[in-house]
């Protein structure tokens, strides 16, 4: 089987990965190369123009961050107003959930009111703030996920942040419950995203 016969797309940890940082690194960006097209990408159009990218792709597939297919995949084609109950719901547990700008602008949201939505959404931006505040005093643990509880033995959080940069813009997924990260979905709201372009990208974030 040739390089022409092998169509690649990511996995939802690979996404989780390729994502995570607002200034991405070589292997990152190889990877975000994946969900940049309208298809799935053959192996040999993902590799053009890629340094090494047989180590990269090597080091992807023992990590499970990329998934091989047999054929090319078309990308979602999400509308709109279908956008938070088909993507953003199925990764919580209690299909409550909130897309939310890295400024705290509300983007999506589904299973809450608007008001809580908009709550959430502000949350998020401050934790981003602190994240930054912490990264610029020699800390990055804060700029990972994180999880609210009101249950004592932390078993299922209440809600969980998930920070992801999409071309150089920061979002937050916020499950309710628990967050079901690994499922299709992220792979599907983040490859969204890219196609939409500025569809879920606010022109101004709030104050």
């Amino acid at each position: 089987m040739t390089e022409t016969d092998v169509w690649l797309t990511l996995t939802p940890l690979g996404t989780l990965h390729a994502f995570a940082d607002a200034e991405p690194d070589a292997t990152q960006l190889a990877l975000q190369k994946l969900l940049s097209a309208r298809n799935a990408l053959r192996q040999d159009e993902w590799a053009e123009g890629i340094r090494h990218h047989q180590e990269i792709l090597a080091e992807a597939r023992s990590r499970d961050w990329i998934g091989v297919l047999r054929r090319p995949v078309p990308g979602p084609d999400v509308r709109l107003d279908d956008f938070a109950q088909h993507v953003i719901a199925p990764l919580s547990g209690e299909r409550r959930a909130v897309l939310a700008s890295d400024g705290g602008f509300c983007l999506g949201y589904s299973g809450v009111d608007l008001d809580e939505a908009e709550t959430l959404s502000v949350a998020a931006a401050d934790f981003a703030a602190y994240a930054r505040r912490q990264s610029q005093r020699g800390w990055t643990g804060a700029q990972r996920y994180v999880s609210f509880f009101s249950d004592m033995h932390l078993l299922v959080p209440d809600w969980s942040f998930v920070p992801f940069w999409v071309d150089g813009a920061g979002y937050w997924l916020i499950a309710g419950g628990e967050p079901l990260l690994n499922n299709l979905a992220m792979v599907e709201l983040v490859w969204s995203i890219r196609l939409a372009g500025k569809r879920f990208r606010p022109d101004t974030d709030p104050a």
